[in-house]
């Protein structure tokens, strides 16, 4: 696999490698000794597995006690993929990065602990599954508002998003916790 720094250095875009012919494909997802060398050491603990119609906006979602690192893919469809920083100690605090993960490009981003995580399906439907280092803790989750102009996220155009309650009604970035 290839690991690739975005401008956000710690979040990395993974594309497999994918062995095909007539039949279909083949290619590896994980591996722990490669993802330990170029992401880190952590160990997965929850895999999720999602599924949304066009527009639906997932997120922008962070435990903030118990951080969760992720790494997540389109297994189905198309989504644009965002991770913020909010870590206070980082020369990128508060920027974003974002990438396009689709059943096509079979490309990966990981996720780190400390960032605010979403995704926009940009297909007719999208599966998605990611990977968690920490189980999910109800009572430690926030939503950053998804259109907070300090952030300044471009999504995509033409595509009015649909959201849940909790993230219609995220905080901005201002008042949202940070970490150190």
């Amino acid at each position: 696999m290839e690991y690739q720094p975005l401008a956000i250095p710690d979040v990395k875009l993974i594309t497999p490698k994918v062995f095909g012919d007539e039949r279909g494909f083949f290619m590896e997802t994980f591996r722990q000794s490669e993802f330990e060398q170029y992401c880190g050491d952590y160990q997965f603990v929850q895999d999720n597995h999602s599924s949304s119609r066009r527009g639906v906006l997932r997120g922008l979602h962070f435990q903030h006690q118990k951080p969760q690192g992720k790494l997540v893919r389109a297994t189905r469809g198309e989504v644009f993929d965002v991770a913020v920083d909010m870590r206070q100690s980082s020369p990128t605090f508060g920027q974003w990065v974002g990438a396009t993960l689709s059943e096509t490009n079979k490309q990966m981003l990981w996720v780190p602990p400390g960032f605010a995580h979403g995704f926009l399906v940009t297909s007719d439907t999208a599966e998605f599954q990611y990977k968690c280092t920490d189980y999910y803790n109800p009572g430690d989750e926030y939503s950053l508002l998804w259109n907070d102009p300090s952030v300044g996220i471009e999504w995509p155009h033409g595509i009015e998003p649909q959201l849940a309650t909790k993230d219609a009604k995220g905080t901005n970035f201002a008042e949202t916790p940070k970490f150190l």
